[in-house]
């Protein structure tokens, strides 16, 4: 396989991240439509959530992005080019989440919305990561060189650990597993399971990114490692909350 591995419409070549980055949104969107309770929030409101989500999601994983190397980010900080290439899921996903909380208040929407997002999510995040893969170097999310079976050459002549398709091998497994939860009706409380979903990417982005060629601009930590650190302590402590207060009810 060479890479990147473009996508021929015709006589057009289009780039693998281009086709799958605008069909993880797509697709991704038009299942969280489908899937949302539209018993639960009224559309209008879900719509307001949505856009919350994706403008959160944007500015947080440009911002995380920034963070990978702080030195040249200072350097290059009237480089237009440079601050608009790079994006994070980890950044995406935790802006996405104060992007969601701001619009709620703002629009006086009291009820928990996580829940309907962790499926679209898990489908938009396995298509995009199909796109990172088929990208090849240019993504710069492919893994350290590595002697394993699942090594990939990507076309330096090296063979490296394909963490996107590990990561699309996680989500599928997350998934099932969240979707037999609600299939025998264990769901603990309202959010619960997008907070299982949070917790649970964000442990697997703190572990994975070990074998990561970033930056360790932190220690022995990279900027994605950091925000993964920190996300996991506000759901550990958020799940933990939540539990006293079921307990409490309970008795």
């Amino acid at each position: 396989m060479e890479f990147p591995v473009y996508i021929h419409l015709g006589p057009l070549a289009i780039h693998p991240h281009l086709v799958f980055e605008t069909l993880a949104y797509f697709i991704g969107f038009r299942v969280y439509l489908l899937l949302r309770r539209k018993s639960y929030i009224p559309m209008e409101k879900s719509i307001w959530v949505a856009v919350g989500a994706v403008l959160g999601a944007a500015i947080g994983s440009k911002l995380l992005y920034w963070f990978e190397d702080p030195a040249k980010t200072l350097q290059q900080w009237n480089n237009i080019i440079y601050l608009m290439e790079g994006k994070t899921i980890v950044g995406g996903l935790l802006g996405g989440l104060i992007g969601v909380e701001m619009a709620k208040k703002i629009i006086g929407l009291k009820q928990s919305t996580g829940d309907d997002f962790v499926i679209p999510l898990i489908v938009g995040m396995c298509i995009g990561r199909i796109g990172c893969f088929l990208t090849g170097l240019d993504d710069h999310t492919y893994g350290t060189v590595t002697t394993w079976w699942t090594g990939i050459d990507f076309g330096d002549g090296l063979k490296r650990h394909p963490t996107q398709l590990y990561e699309i091998m996680f989500l599928l497994l997350l998934g099932a597993i969240i979707l037999w939860i609600k299939k025998v009706n264990k769901i603990l409380w309202e959010g619960y399971l997008f907070q299982l979903f949070m917790l649970s990417y964000l442990f697997f982005r703190f572990l994975i990114d070990f074998i990561k060629p970033f930056p360790h601009a932190y220690g022995v930590f990279n900027h994605i490692q950091i925000a993964a650190m920190a996300g996991i302590v506000y759901y550990v402590l958020l799940i933990n909350k939540k539990w006293k207060g079921r307990v409490r009810y309970a008795k």
